[in-house]
């Protein structure tokens, strides 16, 4: 069946967000492992003076460039080829899309330049009182106005597909694209009220002091839905995309996936306060119903667990496979892209226990601002995430540029390197925080640690050196992808898998918008409104600004 092909001006836009996304990890990748020398007691930051001025600013670079700036490139170029694809259509108005995203490029690189100058060490939470130059809330205000225009052009683009198909059901990669857009409309709505009535007119002087309790609750409005943000392009593949490529399989329920989707959309913004536990100024009945729907959420999780590892026993048994669990070794592992994908899956089966741990107050008391937090995100963020991206690339980047992926067994051994050194990094960390280790503290400075952490600090940078090698590995492999001078022979096929089920016969009710809309909003404002509307009224702007290091 011949597939839907993407002109050549939309495969060179998508390939620049790539570009945008694979550079800012270049660079991120670079300050990671950093930490975790410095933890090890290889600290290399005196040798790097006066590039980088202290561990901090070194972190900063880390958290913002490979958290912010490599996944919101990397997500928006992959939703736009999703929703042309999956439309079979060209983007309503593409000037639209272009203008979005050259100002998260003029974003970012109005951001980097106070980061570099270490003006705005404020890391990645960028939490006040620690006070940026005020260009590094400008840059970020910008790159989110930016992927929000992108998104605009999404929606008119499906506006148009859907007067045309009035009684089709959406495919589901634009569908699941679309949700993931609208979430992070959503989401971002807090960290911009953030900036631009607080932290910018107060890095211009405006306003003499912020109140960091709002502030930081205005952040976790849209700090914990990020992570749906990142992991949503993520389910899109595993749910569509992996099962056809590791044996052929097929989509086990397009309903379920549907639901799935719709579900983190109500159910992923209203549970930022189960970041504020230890926060005085939020009354303990909050935080108790957003510990509530921070475990909800969990449910769409195990429904995508479900679907996708049917989908998947559905590929192997279709190669051979007999037996419980025979069956995943007949799985195409000698594809990098499913190889990176179903390792990135099982990490993220870890980060997802870790996740509930986190959530559960009282656990949340003992492991709060410990080294078990990284860890936890590490294996979310920079693994489910960063390594299923990594996998989606290896046969993205061929498919837009022609060029044949260059040593398809490297791509598969940087996978597995990463995963191996994922285990050795975020074990280490875990385990660290159970033991009391805290977070954000350059730990081989410390005049004194106990001698139980010795062993896991030194794991901490062998897993930090193996994830620097995987990383290096994968840049060599995308930038001679990019280069080769062979090319495919015939166009790359895209790797859509059918759904066992017409999705025609899903329920009318799972492709229609309005209820899923006004329910998430409604659940945002009855979560979040009062203590919102408590914390404004009483708002002090009596905290002055640091610049700590």
């Amino acid at each position: 069946m011949t597939q839907y092909q993407l002109s050549t001006g939309e495969k060179k836009f998508i390939g620049w967000h790539l570009l945008a996304a694979i550079l800012a990890f270049a660079v991120g990748s670079f300050f990671g492992p950093l930490q975790a020398f410095e933890h090890a007691g290889w600290d290399l930051y005196p040798y790097l003076k006066p590039l980088i001025k202290s561990y901090y600013q070194g972190l900063t670079i880390h958290g913002v460039l490979n958290a912010l700036v490599w996944t919101t490139f990397f997500i928006m170029g992959f939703l736009t080829f999703n929703v042309i694809f999956g439309l079979k259509r060209p983007l309503k108005n593409m000037t639209l899309n272009k203008v979005g995203f050259w100002m998260m490029v003029v974003g970012v690189l109005t951001a980097a330049v106070p980061i570099l100058a270490n003006e705005a060490t404020v890391l990645f939470t960028f939490y006040p009182p620690l006070k940026a130059n005020p260009f590094f809330y400008i840059g970020l205000t910008l790159v989110v106005v930016g992927s929000w225009v992108e998104g605009w052009g999404f929606f008119m683009t499906y506006a148009a597909w859907r007067k045309e198909h009035p009684n089709e059901r959406t495919p589901f990669i634009a569908f699941g694209s679309l949700v993931t857009t609208l979430l992070w409309q959503i989401c971002t709505l807090g960290v911009a009220v953030e900036i631009l009535t607080m932290l910018l007119p107060w890095s211009l002087g405006l306003i003499e002091g912020v109140d960091p309790q709002l502030a930081r609750t205005y952040f976790w409005f849209t700090g914990h839905p990020l992570v749906y943000f990142w992991l949503l392009p993520a389910y899109i593949s595993w749910y569509a995309m992996l099962p056809k490529q590791a044996g052929g399989g097929k989509m086990f329920s397009d309903s379920l996936a549907r639901l799935a989707f719709w579900l983190f959309l109500v159910l992923s913004t209203p549970l930022g306060f189960h970041h504020q536990y230890v926060d005085p100024g939020v009354p303990p009945v909050w935080k108790f119903i957003h510990a509530m729907l921070t475990f909800s959420v969990f449910f769409p999780s195990l429904m995508t667990a479900f679907t996708v590892i049917a989908s998947l026993e559905y590929a192997g048994r279709k190669q051979g496979g007999t037996g419980t669990l025979r069956w995943i070794g007949k799985l195409n592992w000698s594809n990098p892209s499913v190889a990176a994908q179903l390792l990135a899956g099982i990490l993220f089966f870890f980060g997802g226990i870790g996740g509930l741990a986190n959530a559960s107050y009282n656990v949340n008391l003992v492991l709060h601002n410990t080294a078990f937090v990284p860890g936890h995100f590490h294996l979310t963020v920079a693994t489910a995430v960063t390594l299923s991206f990594m996998g989606i690339s290896y046969w993205l980047v061929p498919y837009l540029t022609g060029k044949k992926l260059w040593q398809p067994k490297w791509a598969t051994i940087q996978a597995w390197v990463w995963f191996i050194g994922m285990i050795i990094f975020s074990n280490s960390m875990h385990v660290l925080g159970l033991l009391g280790a805290p977070r954000r503290v350059p730990l081989g400075l410390a005049p004194y640690i106990p001698a139980e952490w010795n062993s896991r600090l030194f794991q901490v940078g062998v897993g930090g050196a193996i994830l620097f090698v995987s990383g290096v590995l994968y840049l060599v492999v995308m930038y001679k992808t990019a280069t080769n001078k062979q090319t495919v022979e015939s166009e790359v096929e895209v790797p859509i898998a059918e759904a066992m089920q017409d999705p025609a016969l899903s329920p009318v009710w799972l492709d229609r918008w309005s209820p899923w809309v006004y329910g998430a909003l409604a659940l945002i404002v009855i979560v979040y409104g009062p203590q919102l509307f408590d914390m404004i009224k009483n708002i002090a702007l009596t905290s002055p600004g640091f610049r700590v290091w």
